[in-house]
């Protein structure tokens, strides 16, 4: 993918650890690969550059075509940023066990972000798996078979005066894989949140 990361990075990858009944019960139901890139200044991944690379190779492959709210400005601050109490993001390589969005399929993200003990909602990881590593969830949202996504722990100010009152959402339909905003307030049908434990 061109994204610099050594060969040293990649032989320190080690195995996915498995699903406990326990996860299970809690609606983990896949794990992933993830990579944090960037430095946010405390020792972090920076989560907003690491949803963009993923962004970026979507738009690069085209393996569908591709659209993008006008209001998602991943260079600017104003516009995004990890929720204020969301975890930082690890740098580097990290693994993670996913609920892809069932569970919460029908609260609004204000509500889901109250219930999210012991894990935390996507930011970058909900780009870095529908884009890298779990490509087939976009045809199971395509054909209806999965609901689409909107991601808790990125918020968006569409007026980039940072007022955030939306989160990142992704869907495919038409075969067009989007890259939205919803309000957390707001309730969307067929989009689940998503949630992540690491």
């Amino acid at each position: 993918m061109g994204w610099g990361i050594s060969e040293e990075e990649f032989d320190r990858i080690f195995a996915l650890p498995p699903l406990t009944d326990e996860d299970r019960q809690r609606g983990y139901t896949e794990e992933a690969l993830f990579y944090g890139f960037g430095d946010n200044g405390q020792g972090h991944a920076d989560p907003v550059l690491s949803g963009k690379r993923a962004w970026e190779y979507a738009l690069k492959i085209r393996k569908r075509k591709t659209w993008q709210c006008e209001y998602i400005h991943f260079d600017d601050p104003a516009f995004i940023r990890l929720r204020p109490g969301a975890p930082p993001r690890p740098k580097g390589f990290y693994t993670a066990k996913i609920q892809t969005g069932q569970r919460f399929i029908n609260l609004i993200v204000s509500q889901a972000r109250k219930l999210l003990k012991g894990g935390t909602g996507c930011g970058p990881e909900g780009l870095q798996f529908l884009i890298i590593t779990h490509t087939h969830f976009q045809t199971l949202m395509n054909e209806r078979e999965h609901p689409f996504m909107a991601f808790a722990d990125y918020d968006v100010a569409p007026y980039g005066c940072y007022d955030f009152f939306d989160a990142v959402q992704m869907f495919v339909s038409d075969g067009i894989l989007g890259l939205g905003i919803g309000n957390i307030d707001r309730n969307y049908p067929f989009f689940g949140i998503p949630s992540i434990k690491w």
